[in-house]
């Protein structure tokens, strides 16, 4: 009998991490997906479903240590043991820097980055005993360089690639691959579609990243030899500037 396998994407949405739960689901991992809501969730498990696959939604704050701790232990002893956790939750605003609240800044640094802690954390303590899994963190251009009115994305996405760093020296010994993948560029969004048009165009020059070629990156990750893993890992269209 195949032994169960999940897969655990916090920050399921409609483009990137809905992409990358269906991808493993198309593998034969139980989706579980995770959104504040799990309303929002219902058209991503219908289309998982409809496919071929399983998928479970759950409603979570990522930021809140008890939901990341209930969540884990909900999938471990009811799902499937979590075999790729991957954290999605992006978290851009723009403001000048004077205008940037103290609020604003914890607020992002919250979902950004310490949410990442908190389920890098809890994947580590229920994939250390079995010595494999993966740990995946979804960062951005700001993960390598602050521009005018990021101030809050950038520190948090700076500190988020500092902490999959330091995952990936402590557990990679220990049988358990950790990688940054950073999102250079704009994502064939609803979003991107209807705020920037212009940019929505170079769609038709492969000029924005497709969520379903993001995906198939993050499956190739998982399915590395332990002798050849990436840590880091920069996606980004052929025509962006860098």
């Amino acid at each position: 009998m195949t032994q169960k396998k999940a897969v655990l994407v916090i920050g399921a949405g409609d483009a990137t991490g809905g992409a990358i739960a269906r991808r493993f689901a198309r593998e034969g991992y139980i989706a579980c997906v995770t959104r504040r809501h799990a309303d929002k969730l219902a058209p991503l498990v219908a289309q998982i479903e409809a496919e071929g696959g399983v998928a479970h939604a759950f409603g979570s704050d990522a930021r809140k240590e008890e939901d990341m701790v209930a969540l884990f232990a909900e999938i471990e002893a009811n799902i499937a043991p979590v075999e790729a956790a991957i954290f999605n939750i992006g978290a851009n605003v723009r403001f000048d820097v004077t205008e940037t609240t103290a609020r604003v800044y914890q607020k992002v640094w919250e979902m950004a980055c310490f949410a990442g802690f908190l389920m890098g954390r809890e994947a580590a303590k229920v994939m250390l005993p079995r010595a494999r899994g993966s740990i995946f963190f979804t960062g951005a251009t700001a993960s390598l360089r602050g521009r005018a009115g990021f101030s809050a994305f950038a520190g948090a996405k700076h500190a988020l690639r500092a902490l999959a760093q330091s995952m990936a020296r402590e557990l990679g010994p220990q049988g358990i691959h950790v990688a940054q993948i950073i999102v250079d560029g704009a994502i064939d969004t609803e979003f991107i579609r209807e705020n920037f048009p212009e940019r929505y165009k170079l769609k038709e020059r492969d000029g924005i990243l497709n969520p379903e070629h993001i995906a198939d990156a993050y499956w190739t990750l998982h399915q590395q030899p332990r002798d050849a893993w990436t840590h880091e890992m920069d996606l980004r269209p052929w025509i962006e500037e860098w």
